[in-house]
């Protein structure tokens, strides 16, 4: 986990809803990185485009907090190719988008945990990443889509 290095006058927070967490520079494109934001662990992924995803950085289908350590990837859901990760463990793959597992590989999640995984709104305030203070839960439609 990386220590937040921004001097004070250069962090961004509006109010509580946003932590600034690390400078866009500071991650490697398609490479994770864990942060703490709000008490909880979240997985960091810079895509190729510049785009950050968050997500919870504990896997569901092992309870280890490894997600950040996972494969970034792509995969087509519906008529869109969205980015992805595969878990470092079991390879299960998620939607960094919305967090919903798209491949359980036959896995279960660990009793308790739902498989799909909580997002964070991102944004990059003057070269400064933040993250919302609170999760969203996955969404999926009627249909089992990420919406």
């Amino acid at each position: 986990m990386t220590i937040l290095d921004i001097p004070q006058h250069e962090q961004h927070t509006d109010a509580s809803a946003w932590t600034p967490v690390c400078r866009l520079v500071d991650l490697a494109p398609e490479r994770g990185a864990a942060a703490l934001v709000d008490g909880e662990q979240v997985a960091l992924f810079r895509l190729v485009d510049d785009t950050v995803r968050a997500v919870q950085q504990q896997d569901p289908f092992c309870g280890a907090f490894v997600l950040s350590r996972g494969i970034v990837g792509t995969r087509h859901v519906g008529d869109e190719v969205v980015a992805t990760v595969a878990s470092p463990m079991h390879k299960q793959v998620f939607d960094l988008r919305t967090g919903v597992c798209l491949d359980p590989v036959g896995k279960s999640p660990v009793a308790g945990l739902p498989a799909d995984l909580r997002t964070w709104r991102v944004r990059v305030v003057d070269g400064v990443v933040e993250v919302a203070a609170h999760a969203t839960p996955a969404v999926v439609d009627d249909e089992g889509s990420a919406g």
